[in-house]
């Protein structure tokens, strides 16, 4: 295992600002987030131009791209645009060296016949370039019920997850029991979660997420891949969010 940086962690800053703190915070990988309505590179643009996004990304600080994250907003999958994008994205991928592309699951409520039938489309092209797909556990789509997400990744194989348990901390079935998607996992977000509802981001160690645990689990299912710190860059954090993604840093370290 190793540790990664989220570029979500500096989302307000340009792209070559947000990687250079992340070298100056003595990360060596990151994680690559794309997303459409966000400062950096958006999945339409990288998806349209993949040559030119990684142009601009060789002009950064020499880090390693560990992992893509795509948030592409609420968009019509059927749509032959959005398929091209997302295959020019999957050609980034490769060209970049990352191993896994996390993507956000349909909304809760989808039917999971819809949802299987997209996803086995998307890991097709995925696998095409030797990628691995994960479906970020967000609690706002069907990947928010443990028992869904692993349903779904026994319905189309090799499709992963990207355990995020924040948000099952926090989501629609609050302190789910989320044991059986560890199997799954191909890519981890961390920050800390409080106990009150609305507290999604704390301060490192004021929060209930169980990180030595979480490493043990992985540990025990064989996951030799990112750690990655994803403290989300939002006005409203009450704390230094540059000490908080240090913090965070310093303890997965001494976890693996």
């Amino acid at each position: 295992m190793f540790v990664a940086c989220s570029t979500l962690c500096f989302a307000r800053e340009p792209l070559e600002a947000a990687l250079r703190q992340i070298a100056e915070l003595e990360f060596d990988k990151f994680e690559l987030a794309l997303v459409e309505d966000g400062q950096h590179l958006r999945p339409s643009e990288a998806g349209d131009h993949p040559e030119a996004a990684l142009q601009r990304l060789r002009r950064g600080p020499s880090l390693v791209p560990s992992s893509l994250y795509l948030d592409f907003g609420p968009i019509d999958w059927s749509e032959p645009v959005t398929l091209r994008r997302f295959d020019g994205l999957c050609r980034l991928a490769k060209s970049l060296s990352v191993a896994v592309v996390t993507l956000h699951a349909a909304p809760i409520g989808t039917p999971l016949s819809e949802e299987i039938k997209r996803l086995a489309q998307l890991l097709s092209t995925a696998m095409r370039e030797g990628l691995v797909l994960a479906l970020l556990t967000h609690g706002q789509t069907l990947a928010a019920d443990p028992d869904i997400a692993v349903q779904l990744c026994n319905a189309v194989p090799g499709l992963g997850l990207t355990l995020d348990p924040s948000h099952f901390l926090q989501g629609p079935q609050p302190h789910a029991d989320y044991d059986v998607v560890f199997p799954y996992v191909q890519n981890v977000h961390l920050r800390d979660t409080g106990h009150v509802p609305g507290d999604f981001q704390v301060r490192v160690g004021q929060g209930q997420v169980e990180y030595a645990r979480i490493v043990t689990m992985l540990q025990r299912h064989g996951y030799n891949r990112g750690l990655t710190v994803a403290i989300i860059d939002r006005l409203e954090n009450n704390f230094d969010r540059e000490v908080e993604v240090r913090k965070l840093k310093l303890l997965l370290e001494t976890l693996i």
